[in-house]
């Protein structure tokens, strides 16, 4: 009998396997990460006069002065993937975790006054706000870092490396927020691959969508790789934390580690973790698989102990 029990256990198995193989069905998208629950923010609050200009606060529930996080939502640079809903869920689970959280909103490639420049120019001016507000909410500004999930990703990568752009282009800020470390979860790293890897794959639908980001002439698309891809600005003096999921097919790791090579090249710590079970927007989800990965990566980078020998 037991013997049976065994055999129809094994048929039963060999049965599922093939399932399990297929593992995007078992995989966060986007739309369940908007459908999880979050508490409101604290404050609204706008950095520019466009609707689109604004940012989430959240606030711990204890004295400050805070470190802060801020957050940089993905969605390939158009409005239709995503919009700050979709990292709300995060910013409140980083809230109840001790850290005040900046949810940014911005214009997308799709948006009148988004692509270029308005896209990047309204991340960078939502972190510069910040001193703007520090003192009224308690916000330590010697402890920031930035997370950005997906096309995110490379917009967080971009803030650190502000100080690297050209006095004379329309990206350059004389004095840009600096921040402690970078974390991307599922990050676009290297702008001109993914734009060749979404065109062959069609991951961002069936648009050139870095293509219409810059906009205009191949020419000067080539130079806008140079304003604000993250490979081409390296290095930047910032630690910087690669999270990826080994079944992410969206942003694969390989973008990462290929990045890895040419930031640690030049001098840049960066360290690379893969998470098992998940994809591309588990990443994004508190208590995941990939949670205690992102929890224990932005811990280490507050507390300025990144070291390239060792797990964040």
């Amino acid at each position: 009998m037991k013997l049976f029990l065994k055999l129809i256990l094994l048929i039963v198995f060999c049965w599922i396997q093939p399932s399990l193989a297929k593992h995007s069905a078992w995989h966060f998208k986007s739309s369940d990460v908007n459908a999880l629950h979050s508490a409101a923010a604290d404050q609204q609050i706008a950095y520019g006069k466009d609707p689109l200009q604004f940012a989430e606060l959240r606030l711990p529930h204890k004295p400050g002065p805070y470190p802060v996080v801020i957050i940089i939502h993905g969605g390939c640079w158009v409005s239709k993937f995503a919009d700050l809903h979709n990292t709300a869920a995060l910013a409140d689970a980083l809230r109840a975790s001790g850290y005040a959280t900046w949810n940014v909103e911005y214009r997308r490639e799709d948006n009148a006054g988004g692509g270029w420049p308005g896209t990047f120019t309204d991340v960078a001016q939502a972190a510069d706000f910040l001193p703007t507000i520090a003192d009224k909410y308690s916000l330590d500004l010697n402890r920031v870092i930035v997370i950005g999930h997906s096309a995110g990703g490379q917009l967080a990568l971009w803030l650190a490396a502000r100080h690297r752009l050209p006095t004379s282009g329309p990206l350059y800020s004389a004095k840009p927020l600096a921040v402690r470390g970078v974390v991307t979860l599922g990050g676009v790293t290297d702008m001109k691959a993914f734009r060749e890897y979404n065109n062959s794959r069609r991951i961002c639908d069936s648009s050139d969508v870095i293509g219409n980001l810059f906009g205009q002439t191949e020419e000067k698309i080539t130079e806008r790789y140079r304003s604000v891809s993250p490979i081409e600005l390296l290095p930047f003096n910032v630690p910087q934390i690669l999270i990826y999921g080994k079944d992410d097919k969206i942003v694969p790791a390989t973008f990462g580690k290929t990045y890895q090579q040419v930031a640690q090249s030049k001098g840049d710590k960066v360290k690379i973790v893969e998470v098992p079970y998940a994809a591309h927007h588990e990443l994004i989800v508190p208590n995941s698989v990939s949670w205690p990965v992102l929890h224990s990566a932005i811990k280490s980078l507050i507390k300025n102990q990144l070291s390239p020998d060792k797990n964040p």
